[in-house]
């Protein structure tokens, strides 16, 4: 009986062929960021559908901007973005350490190892290098934050511009961070990042409290307030409108006027409510009548409209206010305090700048054109996720490859305990680690094989409990202390590398079968045309 065909119109790819197609797929994914890891890594031009230019260096901008339809590449680029989320920094190690461990894979399944038996062995070889992070990690003192956020920011920026950066971030981390029972939480997402054209990178500046582009919706309001209680709405206050099937008929020509006047007074009644619950400071989302601006002022209120939703949620946590849809809907219990509100003129924009009690920073990005000014944004918040976590979490790894060249030699001796063939799966782990510092030596122009030897050999010949803190120093090209030389990373980045890839590269390996379904161009239905 001959063989029905179920699989129509459909591609199909098994077995070693279909792993070798996506392994291949994952290499060429690595291969397009390469290059830019580490402080001497290269820069990436990156041109959109509409022509529109952006010079970056961060691996996962470089990712994300490219169209890629491959599924296997799309993997990785989401463990990248996973990456960028939780730490901020070490996207590009996270895609490179995935495609190694792709490739090392794909050498022992040439030999005949089953991918389970790899993925049993890569699964071991993860944990142990978790539990023998406990004997690499150091306590970070404050110069050594300042370190690991300068060296985010390696190969983005100038020197000058990196240290800059990195003490604003760590000064912005501080600004947020909350003490809690189960220890500090410093949220990025509380620093308001607000960017301006003109000047250069070094005058971007930090501001202590929240910063908004808006003016009073009136001259004759109080141009600065100290201390007082702020009402969030997260509409209005103006006219309602009128449904649009709603018809009004004037009998007389007094009734409009009279119905004008009682919107008024309604108007005058949510001020007056505003008044009892002693507001001084308002926030709406939407619009402000322009007949209730007098009484605004004559009552002391300093009020601003049509602010963004997301600015609101952040004057929110800062106060401990609760946005509510209706003044008249405001409580005493909905209102915040402030510790200061007022105006300033920058550049001839007019800005609002309120500070509170809960904290809270924004960072002012200045650069001479959009592209340096999007740089300058990207790179501090990389920065100011790297302060973040190691406020949460003080503890650091020693960088430039020397935290991978410890966990490899630490592998090796590890697979030795082995008798089956996950052995070989916890060697080509082990290799797989050290494709960071071969690449951190070939994008400085260096032999990337004998520089690996030369620091392994460091390393393993050196005496004292600080071995692994030798690593290559790309700009002096040679190996030395990482900690001595300032060039520390904070253990969560490598923690989530190490767990990303590994996950991204065993959900690849269980992958034995490809159908890519056919889907031929079709042309839409036109609609029928009436006669």
């Amino acid at each position: 009986m001959s063989e029905v065909p179920i699989l129509k119109e459909t591609t199909r790819t098994t077995g070693r062929e279909a792993l070798r197609n996506n392994i291949t797929a994952a290499m060429a994914l690595a291969g397009a960021v390469r290059t830019t890891l580490g402080p001497l890594g290269q820069d990436k031009l990156l041109i959109d559908d509409e022509g529109r230019t952006m010079v970056t260096n961060d691996g996962v901008t470089v990712l994300e901007s490219a169209k890629v339809e491959h599924p296997v590449a799309r993997m990785l680029i989401n463990a990248s973005t996973t990456q960028d989320r939780i730490a901020r920094d070490g996207t590009t190690s996270a895609v490179l350490l995935s495609a190694e461990l792709l490739q090392n894979a794909w050498e022992l399944v040439l030999q005949g190892v089953h991918p389970s038996a790899i993925a049993r062995g890569y699964r071991q070889a993860e944990e142990a290098c978790r539990q023998h992070f406990e004997t690499l990690v150091i306590d970070a003192t404050e110069h050594q934050m300042m370190a690991a956020a300068t060296t985010s920011l390696s190969g983005k920026i100038h020197r000058a511009m990196q240290e800059h950066l990195a003490g604003l971030a760590i000064e912005a981390a501080k600004a947020v961070a909350e003490d809690r029972p189960d220890g500090i939480l410093a949220d990025p997402t509380r620093v308001k990042i607000l960017t301006q054209t003109g000047g250069s990178m070094t005058d971007s500046s930090l501001v202590t409290g929240l910063v908004l582009a808006k003016k009073r919706v009136t001259d004759r309001m109080p141009k600065s307030l100290t201390s007082g209680k702020v009402a969030l709405v997260d509409g209005g206050l103006e006219r309602r409108e009128m449904m649009s099937n709603v018809k009004l008929n004037v009998a007389s020509t007094g009734v409009l006027e009279s119905f004008r006047q009682q919107e008024k007074t309604m108007l005058l009644d949510q001020i007056n409510h505003l008044v009892d619950l002693g507001v001084t400071l308002l926030a709406c989302k939407e619009g402000i009548d322009d007949d209730v601006h007098a009484a605004l002022t004559d009552a002391g209120i300093q009020a601003y409209r049509r602010v963004a939703r997301s600015d609101l949620d952040l004057l929110a946590r800062g106060t401990n206010a609760t946005l509510n849809n209706d003044v008249k809907g405001l409580t005493a219990s909905d209102l915040g305090v402030f510790i200061s509100s007022r105006n300033e003129r920058w550049n001839g924009v007019m800005h609002w700048i309120v500070e509170t009690e809960e904290g809270g920073a924004t960072f002012i990005a200045k650069g001479s054109t959009n592209e340096t000014v999007g740089e300058v944004e990207r790179c501090f918040a990389d920065a100011l996720g790297v302060a973040c976590q190691l406020l949460e979490e003080p503890y650091l790894l020693a960088g430039g490859g020397a935290t991978q060249i410890a966990l490899a030699r630490h592998l090796r001796r590890f697979a030795e305990g082995f008798a089956g063939r996950e052995q070989l799966a916890i060697e080509a782990f082990a290799d797989a680690l050290e494709i960071i510092p071969r690449t951190l030596a070939q994008n400085a122009g260096l032999d990337p094989l004998d520089s690996l030897l030369q620091t392994v050999a460091k390393q393993s010949t050196h005496q004292g409990p600080d071995a692994h803190h030798i690593g290559l120093n790309v700009e002096n090209k040679s190996p030395s202390s990482m900690v001595d030389d300032g060039i520390v990373e904070p253990l969560r980045i490598t923690r989530q590398v190490l767990a990303g890839a590994t996950e991204a590269a065993l959900s690849v390996l269980r992958i034995d079968d490809v159908l890519w379904a056919k889907q031929d161009p079709s042309i839409p239905e036109m609609p029928d045309e009436e006669v």
